[in-house]
C-alpha cells in the first residue's frame, strides 16, 4: 500500500482589526479603509508564488488545512476568502474532508457574514470569545457583550458544521469559583473544541505599560497554577481532554491545522507577517513575509510575493524545533520524528530525560516523549533543559 501524502497545511494572514485589545502583541493594525480588491489580488499572487516556489518538492503533497487568521480575518470580504480557497484547491490537491478555518469576532456586524463565508468554503469558524463576563469583557477591550456573543456563537453552530470559541482565564481579580462557573457555562454552548488561554502579559502591549504601572494584578503562579489544574479537571470531565496546552476537544474535533503546525509538517504562510515551513527539494526552509501590511503589499505589488526571510533549516534547528512544537501537545513527540529531522546527534540526552521523568515532569514509553501536566505548566524550562 502506497503511503499516505504528506498533509501540506496553508495560513493567511489578514493584519486588520477594528481596534487594538490591549493584551494582543499579534501582527493586528487598525485602519480607516482598506482596499479588498488590492489585497484579494495580493494574496492571490504570493499563493502563486509558494505554489511555484514547491513545485521542486519531491513527495507528493496534500491540502490537509486552511486557516485564515489576523487580525480579524472576519473583516474580510467572502469574496476574498472565496477566491483564496478556490486558488488553494486549484494548485494543491485537496484531502476530501479538507479543514477550513476562519477566526472571527462575535459582532453582528461579522456574523451577518457568516453565510458568506461558509458559501465560500469554510467550512470551521473560532469564534474570540475571550470571556463570559461584562466586566472583563470591558478589561480585554472587546467590542462585544456577552449576549452577542452567545448569539454568534449559535449562528456559527447553525451556520458551520465546526465551530470553537476562545476563553482567557486567570484574569485580575477573577476567583476559581469564577472561573469554575463560567466555564460550566460555557460547555453549554461548545461543540467539540475550546481554546483556553492563560492571560499572558506581553512586550509592547497596553497591559505591559499598566501592569508595569501597577494599575492592575495578575495571579501568582501558585493561583494561576489552580486555575489550568481546574480547567483540566472541568474539560476532562465533559469528555474533552486537553490535547494541547491551551487546546481541549472532543476525539475526532481536534484543530487539524493546528496539529499540522504542532507534529512540526510543512506548512505555508501568506500575508503579512506570517510564517511558513515549507520542504523543497528535500530541504526544509523557514519563511517570513514582511511585517507591516503596507510594505508587505508594495513588496508583492512589485515582485510578486513580500518575503522577508527564507533560509535553509540545519538538522538540529529542525529537531529543536519538532521537539519545541511537539512537546506542547499531550500525545508529546516520538523520537523517531526528531531523528527524522535532525538525526541521532539530535536526540536529547538520555540522562536528561531520566531525569525529568523521576521528577515527575516528563514521560517516556515507547520511544516517546511527553510532558505531564506538572510539565505542561514548566514547558519552557522543560524544552530549556532537554536542548541545553
Amino acid at each position: 500500500m502506497p503511503d499516505r501524502p504528506a498533509p501540506l497545511g496553508l495560513y493567511v494572514h489578514w493584519p486588520f482589526c477594528l481596534s487594538k485589545c490591549p493584551y494582543c502583541d499579534f501582527n493586528s493594525h487598525v485602519r480607516d479603509r482598506v482596499d479588498h480588491a488590492a489585497w484579494r489580488n495580493a494574496l492571490l499572487s504570493e499563493l502563486d508564488h509558494a505554489a511555484a516556489q514547491m513545485q521542486g518538492d519531491t513527495g507528493p503533497r496534500r491540502l490537509a488545512s486552511i486557516f485564515f487568521g489576523g487580525g480579524t480575518p472576519s473583516l474580510m470580504d467572502p469574496e476574498t476568502v472565496g477566491a483564496v480557497i478556490d486558488r488553494a484547491r486549484a494548485l494543491w490537491p485537496a484531502e476530501p474532508d479538507i479543514e477550513i478555518t476562519l477566526e472571527a469576532n462575535p459582532t453582528s456586524a461579522e456574523t451577518g457574514k457568516f453565510a458568506g463565508f461558509a458559501a465560500a468554503g469554510v467550512n470551521r469558524v473560532s469564534l474570540g470569545v475571550q470571556s463570559l463576563r461584562p466586566g472583563a469583557l470591558a478589561f480585554l477591550g472587546r467590542q462585544h457583550d456577552a449576549g452577542q456573543a452567545l448569539d454568534a456563537v449559535r449562528m456559527a453552530a447553525r451556520t458551520f458544521p465546526r465551530h470553537s470559541f476562545d476563553l482567557i482565564y486567570a484574569r485580575p481579580e477573577q476567583s476559581l469559583e469564577d472561573w469554575r462557573a463560567e466555564l460550566t457555562e460555557a460547555l453549554d454552548h461548545v461543540n467539540g473544541h475550546l481554546s483556553i488561554y492563560q492571560l499572558t502579559i506581553e512586550p509592547g502591549t497596553a497591559f505591559h505599560t499598566d501592569h508595569r504601572l501597577g494599575r492592575f494584578k495578575t495571579p501568582d503562579e501558585e493561583k494561576a497554577a489552580a486555575f489550568f489544574d481546574v480547567t483540566q479537571e472541568i474539560l476532562e470531565a465533559a469528555g474533552m481532554p486537553g490535547y494541547e496546552v491551551s487546546n481541549h476537544a472532543a476525539p475526532g474535533q481536534e484543530s487539524r491545522h493546528n496539529l499540522i503546525y504542532w507534529r512540526y509538517r510543512d506548512y505555508v504562510g501568506i500575508g503579512p507577517g506570517a510564517h511558513g515551513r515549507v520542504t523543497i527539494e528535500g530541504t526544509k526552509r523557514a519563511q517570513r513575509r514582511f511585517r507591516l501590511p503596507e510594505k508587505w503589499l508594495d513588496q508583492v505589488t512589485q515582485a510578486g510575493h513580500g518575503t522577508e526571510e527564507d533560509s535553509p533549516l540545519g538538522p538540529q534547528d529542525r529537531a529543536a524545533e519538532c521537539l519545541m512544537m511537539g512537546l506542547r501537545l499531550t500525545e508529546g513527540v516520538p523520537l523517531q520524528r526528531l531523528e527524522e529531522e535532525g538525526g541521532q546527534s539530535a536526540l536529547p540526552d538520555p540522562d536528561r530525560i531520566e531525569r525529568l521523568v523521576e521528577e515527575g515532569y516528563v514521560s517516556f514509553a515507547d520511544g516517546t516523549i511527553a510532558c505531564t501536566t506538572e510539565g505542561r505548566l514548566r514547558l519552557n524550562s522543560v524544552i530549556d533543559f532537554l536542548l541545553s
